[in-house]
């Protein structure tokens, strides 16, 4: 399933449309694999604050067993890792060191894991029902991989083994993390008198709580590095026109439609509590327990292939064949 899409702000650097266009060749990989998948959530472009540092995500995984993530890389040319873990790449015949995109989704995922540890009491359930007994996230997959352009060449021969295989081109990005979840067909159960699953796994309410909270802390505002300070911004740059994965235009200046979600079983909309849950966005009536998918059709063109998106309070439905887009009002 797809929790967030890349989302795409507009800019004339050559460095930043390739870097974002490396983004969304993953992302579509990702998603063409794991859309339906209801083991695997996928983050595309998340920015995560804690402890007054940051984390830029390209693309965060959570599965049954654990968290990878992918850090993808645009690279034209050659690309070379040494045995000291040094990289180096060529442009235009001439070659330049680099920073290493490796060390840097290592760095990513320890504040990642420090973050969900500091809140594993209220994401995560109790052993056996015991308060003392807390779950945590020792013994979880925690794996990363940097995605690399599909046209680039990469020379990993004097590389280490365990940073040779992290290496992967964009086309192959599911393959290696398939190998790494290593999931059945079937969610693994407390009690089973066949295959008994050695590695700790999330349950289905876990699941929904991290996306949930990952979620929630995310965000994705990119900076264009043509911005400029504040009293010019008005004078020299037009509004935004935000482009999520599928290529949807949501022109500002156009009025926004609204449409009223109510309890599909008894029509109020005083109690509904917006929610999130494995099925996608929903709200919650307080009066009959009823849960309501906020998916409906789209308001101008009755198309079915509507999908939610979320920023801060805020619920949208977007028709992926109009692109029209309508606010969600849930509450009276």
């Amino acid at each position: 399933m797809i929790i967030k899409d890349k989302v795409i702000i507009s800019s004339s650097s050559p460095i930043i449309k390739a870097g974002q266009k490396q983004e969304l060749d993953v992302a579509f990989y990702l998603r063409r694999a794991f859309k339906d998948h209801d083991q695997v959530f996928v983050f595309n472009d998340i920015k995560l604050n804690h402890n007054n540092e940051t984390a830029q995500l390209d693309h965060l995984i959570v599965h049954t067993f654990g968290f990878i993530l992918i850090e993808s890389k645009s690279i034209t040319g050659e690309v070379t890792v040494n045995k000291y873990e040094e990289w180096s790449r060529s442009y235009n015949g001439k070659w330049s060191g680099m920073s290493s995109p490796i060390k840097q989704v290592e760095l990513q995922k320890d504040l990642l894991k420090k973050l969900l540890r500091d809140h594993d009491s209220t994401l995560l359930d109790r052993l056996f029902g015991f308060e003392k007994l807390q779950k945590g996230f020792g013994g979880r997959q925690w794996e990363h991989l940097c995605a690399i352009s599909s046209n680039a060449i990469i020379n990993r021969d004097d590389a280490p083994e365990h940073i040779a295989k992290k290496l992967v081109k964009s086309e192959f990005i599911v393959d290696s993390v398939t190998t790494l979840m290593n999931l059945s067909s079937s969610k693994p159960r407390a009690l089973s008198f066949f295959k008994a699953e050695t590695r700790p796994w999330f349950n289905a309410d876990e699941i929904t709580r991290l996306c949930d909270f990952i979620l929630q802390k995310g965000t994705s505002e990119k900076k264009s590095e043509e911005q400029t300070d504040k009293k010019s911004l008005k004078k020299t740059i037009p509004e935004q026109i935000i482009k999520q994965t599928r290529s949807l235009k949501i022109t500002p200046s156009k009025e926004q439609a609204k449409l009223n979600i109510k309890c599909k079983k008894c029509n109020t909309q005083d109690t509904l509590e917006a929610c999130w849950g494995k099925f996608g966005y929903f709200v919650k009536c307080n009066s009959c327990s009823i849960n309501t998918p906020m998916k409906a059709l789209c308001t101008a063109c009755n198309s079915k292939k509507t999908k939610v998106s979320k920023k801060k309070e805020v619920y949208t439905l977007i028709c992926q064949d109009c692109e029209i887009s309508s606010q969600l009002i849930y509450k009276t």
